[in-house]
Protein backbone atom coordinates (compact mmCIF):
# COMPACT_ATOMS: atom_id res chain seq x y z
CA UNK A 1 0.00 0.00 0.00
CA UNK A 2 3.05 2.63 0.73
CA UNK A 3 4.38 2.23 -2.72
CA UNK A 4 1.34 3.22 -4.22
CA UNK A 5 1.43 6.85 -2.66
CA UNK A 6 5.61 6.89 -2.31
CA UNK A 7 5.69 9.27 -5.16
CA UNK A 8 3.29 11.77 -3.52
CA UNK A 9 6.43 12.73 -1.73
CA UNK A 10 9.67 14.46 -3.16
CA UNK A 11 11.89 13.65 -0.23
CA UNK A 12 13.20 10.33 1.56
CA UNK A 13 12.28 11.42 4.68
CA UNK A 14 8.96 12.40 4.54
CA UNK A 15 8.35 9.07 2.67
CA UNK A 16 9.99 6.98 5.39
CA UNK A 17 8.56 8.91 8.05
CA UNK A 18 4.92 8.19 6.55
CA UNK A 19 5.79 4.93 6.10
CA UNK A 20 6.63 4.68 9.76
CA UNK A 21 3.35 7.24 10.96
CA UNK A 22 0.33 4.08 8.86
CA UNK A 23 2.26 1.99 10.45
CA UNK A 24 1.96 2.78 14.15
CA UNK A 25 -1.45 3.84 13.10
CA UNK A 26 -2.43 0.08 12.16
CA UNK A 27 -0.11 -1.12 15.41
CA UNK A 28 -1.67 -2.21 18.81
CA UNK A 29 -0.95 0.84 20.25
CA UNK A 30 -3.03 1.62 23.50
CA UNK A 31 -2.50 5.40 22.58
CA UNK A 32 -1.56 6.73 19.17
CA UNK A 33 0.51 10.06 19.94
CA UNK A 34 3.26 11.54 17.62
CA UNK A 35 5.93 10.06 20.92
CA UNK A 36 3.58 6.19 20.75
CA UNK A 37 3.72 5.94 16.90
CA UNK A 38 7.80 7.61 16.55
CA UNK A 39 8.70 4.87 18.84
CA UNK A 40 6.77 2.05 17.42
CA UNK A 41 8.63 3.14 14.36
CA UNK A 42 11.99 2.91 16.41
CA UNK A 43 12.73 6.81 16.55
CA UNK A 44 14.50 7.77 19.93
CA UNK A 45 11.93 11.35 19.69
CA UNK A 46 8.59 12.16 18.02
CA UNK A 47 10.18 15.23 15.67
CA UNK A 48 10.27 13.01 12.04
CA UNK A 49 6.36 12.35 12.48
CA UNK A 50 6.03 15.76 13.95
CA UNK A 51 7.63 17.21 10.63
CA UNK A 52 5.31 15.22 8.39
CA UNK A 53 2.19 16.31 9.90
CA UNK A 54 3.25 20.20 10.53
CA UNK A 55 5.54 21.09 8.25
CA UNK A 56 6.50 18.66 5.27
CA UNK A 57 4.77 19.11 2.18
CA UNK A 58 2.40 16.81 0.68
CA UNK A 59 -1.32 16.25 -0.70
CA UNK A 60 -3.01 14.25 1.39
CA UNK A 61 -5.88 14.53 -0.40
CA UNK A 62 -4.13 13.40 -3.51
CA UNK A 63 -2.87 10.43 -0.94
CA UNK A 64 -6.37 9.76 0.07
CA UNK A 65 -7.19 9.20 -3.89
CA UNK A 66 -4.47 6.68 -4.41
CA UNK A 67 -5.10 4.81 -1.39
CA UNK A 68 -8.81 4.74 -2.87
CA UNK A 69 -8.01 3.88 -6.34
CA UNK A 70 -5.95 0.76 -4.66
CA UNK A 71 -8.73 -0.71 -2.59
CA UNK A 72 -11.16 -0.23 -5.69
CA UNK A 73 -8.73 -2.33 -7.39
CA UNK A 74 -8.40 -4.98 -4.25
CA UNK A 75 -12.04 -4.78 -2.98
CA UNK A 76 -14.15 -3.44 -5.46
CA UNK A 77 -17.12 -5.22 -6.17
CA UNK A 78 -20.35 -4.22 -7.79
CA UNK A 79 -22.31 -5.07 -4.48
CA UNK A 80 -20.07 -2.92 -2.87
CA UNK A 81 -21.01 -0.66 0.10
CA UNK A 82 -20.15 2.87 1.06
CA UNK A 83 -20.42 3.04 5.05
CA UNK A 84 -20.52 6.54 6.44
CA UNK A 85 -20.22 7.27 10.39
CA UNK A 86 -18.88 9.57 12.27
CA UNK A 87 -15.94 9.76 15.23
CA UNK A 88 -15.10 12.34 18.12
CA UNK A 89 -11.83 13.19 19.19
CA UNK A 90 -12.12 14.59 23.37
CA UNK A 91 -9.99 17.56 23.48
CA UNK A 92 -9.28 19.62 26.77
CA UNK A 93 -8.11 22.78 24.57
CA UNK A 94 -9.51 25.20 22.04
CA UNK A 95 -7.23 25.35 19.19
CA UNK A 96 -7.75 21.22 17.28
CA UNK A 97 -9.25 22.16 14.13
CA UNK A 98 -13.15 22.02 14.65
CA UNK A 99 -13.09 21.70 17.86
CA UNK A 100 -16.17 22.73 20.55
CA UNK A 101 -18.39 21.80 22.89
CA UNK A 102 -20.58 19.24 20.74
CA UNK A 103 -22.30 15.84 20.94
CA UNK A 104 -20.09 13.08 20.21
CA UNK A 105 -21.08 9.25 20.08
CA UNK A 106 -17.56 8.43 21.51
CA UNK A 107 -18.68 10.02 24.48
CA UNK A 108 -22.52 9.39 24.15
CA UNK A 109 -23.25 13.19 25.07
CA UNK A 110 -21.88 16.64 24.86
CA UNK A 111 -18.11 17.39 25.51
CA UNK A 112 -15.43 19.18 24.11
CA UNK A 113 -14.53 17.00 21.12
CA UNK A 114 -13.29 17.42 17.30
CA UNK A 115 -15.25 15.20 15.25
CA UNK A 116 -14.55 13.67 12.12
CA UNK A 117 -17.00 12.35 9.34
CA UNK A 118 -15.57 9.26 7.83
CA UNK A 119 -16.84 6.87 4.70
CA UNK A 120 -15.60 3.17 4.46
CA UNK A 121 -15.78 0.81 1.75
CA UNK A 122 -17.19 -3.01 2.42
CA UNK A 123 -17.65 -5.78 0.02
CA UNK A 124 -17.25 -9.24 0.54
CA UNK A 125 -13.47 -8.88 -0.49
CA UNK A 126 -12.92 -6.74 2.71
CA UNK A 127 -13.40 -3.84 3.94
CA UNK A 128 -11.40 -0.17 5.03
CA UNK A 129 -11.96 3.56 4.99
CA UNK A 130 -11.56 5.56 2.19
CA UNK A 131 -12.15 9.21 2.91
CA UNK A 132 -12.77 11.96 5.67
CA UNK A 133 -13.75 15.37 6.69
CA UNK A 134 -13.18 16.88 9.91
CA UNK A 135 -16.37 19.17 10.57
CA UNK A 136 -16.23 22.65 10.80
CA UNK A 137 -18.74 23.89 13.33
CA UNK A 138 -20.27 27.20 12.32
CA UNK A 139 -18.31 29.32 15.39
CA UNK A 140 -15.03 28.13 13.27
CA UNK A 141 -16.21 29.01 9.46
CA UNK A 142 -17.85 32.55 10.83
CA UNK A 143 -14.26 33.53 12.28
CA UNK A 144 -11.71 33.83 9.46
CA UNK A 145 -8.99 35.04 11.96
CA UNK A 146 -9.36 31.69 14.44
CA UNK A 147 -9.53 29.58 10.71
CA UNK A 148 -6.55 31.46 9.02
CA UNK A 149 -4.25 30.87 12.19
CA UNK A 150 -5.25 27.19 12.02
CA UNK A 151 -4.08 26.63 8.70
CA UNK A 152 -7.97 26.29 6.82
CA UNK A 153 -8.04 27.57 3.33
CA UNK A 154 -10.38 30.81 3.35
CA UNK A 155 -12.47 28.88 0.62
CA UNK A 156 -13.45 26.29 3.28
CA UNK A 157 -17.49 27.07 4.04
CA UNK A 158 -19.60 25.58 7.17
CA UNK A 159 -21.20 22.00 5.51
CA UNK A 160 -23.27 19.71 8.00
CA UNK A 161 -22.28 16.26 8.49
CA UNK A 162 -24.97 15.03 5.93
CA UNK A 163 -23.42 17.66 3.38
CA UNK A 164 -20.17 16.02 4.51
CA UNK A 165 -21.00 12.46 4.19
CA UNK A 166 -22.41 14.08 0.37
CA UNK A 167 -19.78 14.94 -0.80
CA UNK A 168 -17.60 11.99 -0.04
CA UNK A 169 -20.29 9.77 -1.64
CA UNK A 170 -20.38 12.07 -4.63
CA UNK A 171 -16.44 11.56 -5.12
CA UNK A 172 -16.50 7.82 -4.60
CA UNK A 173 -19.13 7.55 -7.23
CA UNK A 174 -17.11 10.03 -9.35
CA UNK A 175 -14.00 7.81 -9.05
CA UNK A 176 -15.74 5.24 -10.15
CA UNK A 177 -15.84 2.84 -6.87
CA UNK A 178 -18.07 0.00 -7.54
CA UNK A 179 -21.26 0.49 -5.52
CA UNK A 180 -24.55 -0.16 -5.16
CA UNK A 181 -25.72 0.81 -1.30
CA UNK A 182 -24.66 2.84 1.07
CA UNK A 183 -25.22 2.23 5.02
CA UNK A 184 -25.43 4.62 8.03
CA UNK A 185 -27.14 5.84 11.18
CA UNK A 186 -30.15 8.02 12.25
CA UNK A 187 -28.02 10.88 12.61
CA UNK A 188 -27.81 10.55 8.10
CA UNK A 189 -31.16 8.73 7.84
CA UNK A 190 -32.93 11.90 8.94
CA UNK A 191 -31.67 14.19 6.43
CA UNK A 192 -33.62 14.13 2.91
CA UNK A 193 -31.81 16.27 1.14
CA UNK A 194 -28.85 13.30 1.39
CA UNK A 195 -31.86 10.13 0.90
CA UNK A 196 -32.55 12.57 -2.55
CA UNK A 197 -29.20 12.40 -4.01
CA UNK A 198 -28.27 8.76 -2.78
CA UNK A 199 -31.42 8.63 -5.29
CA UNK A 200 -30.08 10.24 -8.02
CA UNK A 201 -27.14 8.38 -7.84
CA UNK A 202 -29.00 5.41 -8.04
CA UNK A 203 -27.75 4.08 -4.96
CA UNK A 204 -29.81 1.92 -2.66
CA UNK A 205 -29.95 2.85 1.44
CA UNK A 206 -29.78 1.61 4.80
CA UNK A 207 -30.17 4.20 6.89
CA UNK A 208 -31.42 3.33 10.27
Amino acid sequence: MIDSFAGRFCRVEPRRAAAGFVTGLLADLEVKTCWQVAEQAGHARPDAMQRLLYRAKWDADAVRDDVRKVVADRLGDPDGVLVVDETGDLKKGVHSVGVQRQYTGTAGRIENAQVGVFLAYASRHGHTLIDRRVYLPKSWTDDRDRCERAGIPQDVTFATRSELADDMINAAVNALVPARWVAADEAYGNNTRLRSELRKLRLGYVLA
